[in-house]
């Protein structure tokens, strides 16, 4: 559901000094059950602050979000809006009207705009046409007044600003007239968050924005919430994404708040240093504290007076209270049997359904303790890729071989590999060992956090994060030496992906993944192939190193392309020039023309450009002779272009 709550007279928005309080919550406590949910819980928001509310699932973050917004009352405690400010909400329920299309629902949240551009047109209009001059005037000074809120709003041609944010998300124009109706959940989740921008509240609510977003949807999103004014309270299991958005982290576990400074690296670096301080402040205090009652002890009776001081000042002692760890899992994956020296290939792959394929030409050799990682938009293939290596889609063209002693486990997103209808033991027992006692499947599970009332519970009870974790147990009890895994941290909190993480590190198999969280990309691939538009690129590391390669493509692009501007600058300044009597200096190179002098350089730099690009594939990498071949052709290209500058510069002059 979206919403905003709390809307200012105007319908538009104030400035807040940015010391003053927008949010302030104190002491807020909410039960349901025996033990409360929030206890407790303080804390403030100034104008302007993005701070991020982190915490195993299950915390109450979500309850704690209801509060906020008035959908919820606390049991005691308070929660103070500025009176002029707005909040606005994202969460994962939406309700639209079945005809509304998908660039209208998006347009409503600058319906206050789009209302004060209607009214400007009506005054205008009746300004046009008003015969009595006072009657006129007032009209003129009701049209000059709501062309200068217009003004100062920037409203004028807010079009632009709704297609910007539509396209930012993940959307072409040629979807903008659909019905909300026809559009998928994904989808619809992205067109209230493009909403809720629009509006621009004075704080924005967000409970796991990047939902159904691609990577490049995400980094857009990124850029607009880093370059907004507004306070922003964010819900996220993605830690690329707090790490490049928050400035400040609200830890929410054991029903209470603390407050960290910083991003969520810093909040993660930074907890760890406060747990290790306490716990020695507090190991140090029960040393005290020992000492004090063995001496109250011994003393009781001839030293009463000294001894009744002590046990005063031991009641009035404030015990330090240590930082309790967030609980983690165990998740591991056990030591399969060794493959062979590579364990699938695929050779000029292409797949589609219909028109244009997915993905054609694929050629791929997966080694054997790889970790390759898989990424791109939504809709590029990388699913369709995943199930055409496996054999459970049909090629339009290639093949598919595997190596040898090659067993694979598929972990698919959508959890079909679990049946909903067994209870979690029999839900993971593998059908290759049908024999395992229940007690070894039970401390399997619980590796992967299913553990009490939940391992008898049918699967299709489990809320996602748990089904997921039932999902991945029963990959471990597969004991398969590659797998193969469709983007395995969805519904996954923090700390399980940590957890899961550690384990595929300690995996001695191979590993295939897909996923669009970019701190998974980094700590877990060592090679990455990128379904970008039209084509597919293999990078050798993970998601950072892929980053480096982008940005140094960027800017050797760049910089050719200024190198040319600069050269056809140059060219045109020599042939305005008159010509001169003066001495020349002697020609070095033979006569060429500048313009094919030209052609050269920018022929030779696109061929280095392409042979250093390939000295990055990891076929080239792991072949030292074919690597040393393309150094020495870089290091002649790279002689030429000299030459071919000294000849350009000569050329230029003389000619």
């Amino acid at each position: 559901m979206w919403c905003l709550v709390r809307r200012c007279a105007s319908g538009v928005f104030p400035e807040f000094p940015t010391l003053m309080i927008l949010l302030a919550v104190h002491d807020v406590v909410r039960q349901f059950d025996f033990a409360p949910v929030l206890n407790g819980v303080s804390f403030d928001i100034r104008p302007g602050e993005r701070v991020g509310l982190v915490g195993p699932n299950g915390a109450g973050k979500t309850t704690l979000f209801r509060i906020l917004t008035g959908e919820d009352e606390p049991d005691s405690g308070t929660v103070e809006l500025h009176s002029s400010a707005r909040i606005g909400l994202l969460d994962q329920e939406h309700h639209f009207g079945p005809e509304t299309t998908l660039l209208e629902e998006a347009k409503s949240g600058l319906a206050p705009l789009y209302a004060l551009q209607a009214q400007s047109l009506e005054f205008a209009e009746k300004m046009a046409t008003e015969t009595d001059p006072e009657a006129r005037e007032r009209w003129q000074k009701r049209y000059d007044a709501a062309t200068q809120e217009l003004h100062r709003l920037s409203a004028y041609n807010i079009d632009h600003r709704v297609v910007e944010v539509l396209e930012g998300l993940g959307f072409t124009s040629d979807q903008f007239s659909q019905p909300m109706s026809v559009l998928s959940g994904g989808q619809q989740n992205r067109v209230a968050l493009a909403r809720l921008l629009l509006s621009d509240p004075d704080l924005l609510l967000l409970d796991e924005p990047t939902n159904h977003l691609d990577i490049a949807a995400t980094e857009w999103l990124e850029e607009y919430l880093s370059g907004s004014d507004r306070a922003i309270l964010v819900v996220s299991h993605d830690r690329y994404f707090l790490d490049r958005v928050t400035q400040r982290t609200l830890e929410l576990f054991s029903a209470r708040v603390t407050d960290y400074p910083g991003n969520f690296s810093a909040y993660w670096r930074l907890r760890g240093e406060r747990q290790e301080l306490q716990q020695k402040t507090a190991e140090k205090q029960q040393e005290f504290i020992e000492k004090t009652e063995e001496f109250i002890r011994k003393n009781f009776y001839s030293k009463a007076s000294q001894a009744h001081d002590r046990q005063k000042k031991l009641e009035r002692l404030e015990r330090v209270e240590v930082i309790k760890d967030i609980p983690t899992l165990t998740m591991a994956f056990g030591k399969p049997r060794r493959t062979g020296d590579w364990v699938l290939e695929a050779t000029d792959l292409t797949k589609g359904f219909g028109g244009e394929p997915l993905f054609k030409e694929v050629n791929l050799q997966v080694p054997r303790g790889d970790r390759l990682g898989l990424f791109g938009p939504n809709g590029s293939g990388k699913t369709t890729l995943l199930r055409t290596l496996l054999g459970e889609l049909k090629p339009d063209g290639g093949k598919v071989r595997f190596g040898t002693n090659v067993d694979i486990a598929y972990y698919d997103q959508k959890l079909t590999s679990v049946d909903p209808t067994l209870n979690c033991i029999e839900a993971v027992r593998p059908p290759n060992n049908p024999n395992l006692l229940p007690a070894h499947m039970r401390d399997l599970l619980a590796k992967f956090g299913i553990k009490g009332e939940l391992v008898a519970q049918s699967v299709g009870s489990l809320s996602g994060g748990e089904k997921s974790k039932v999902a991945l147990a029963r990959i471990a009890a597969l004991n398969a030496n590659v797998l193969v895994l469709d983007e395995p941290t969805n519904h996954l909190d923090i700390w399980a992906r940590d957890s899961l993480e550690t384990a595929l590190l300690a995996f001695d198999g191979t590993l295939l993944f897909v996923s669009h969280d970019r701190y998974f990309l980094d700590r877990v691939a060592t090679e990455l192939f990128a379904l970008e538009p039209d084509r597919w690129r293999l990078y050798n590391g993970n998601y950072s190193a892929y980053v480096d390669s982008r940005k140094r493509a960027a800017q050797e692009a760049a910089q050719s392309t200024a190198r040319a501007a600069a050269a056809a600058e140059k060219t045109a300044t020599a042939q305005r020039k008159p010509e001169v009597t003066a001495t020349k200096r002697k020609r070095v190179f033979p006569y060429r023309k500048v313009a094919d002098i030209e052609a050269d350089i920018a022929k030779t730099e696109s061929t280095l450009a392409e042979l250093q690009e390939s000295m990055m594939r990891p076929e080239v990498l792991r072949d030292g002779v074919k690597a040393r071949e393309i150094h020495k052709e870089c290091e002649t290209l790279e002689q030429k272009l000299a030459q071919l500058y000294e000849h350009w510069e000569e050329a230029s002059e003389l000619n």
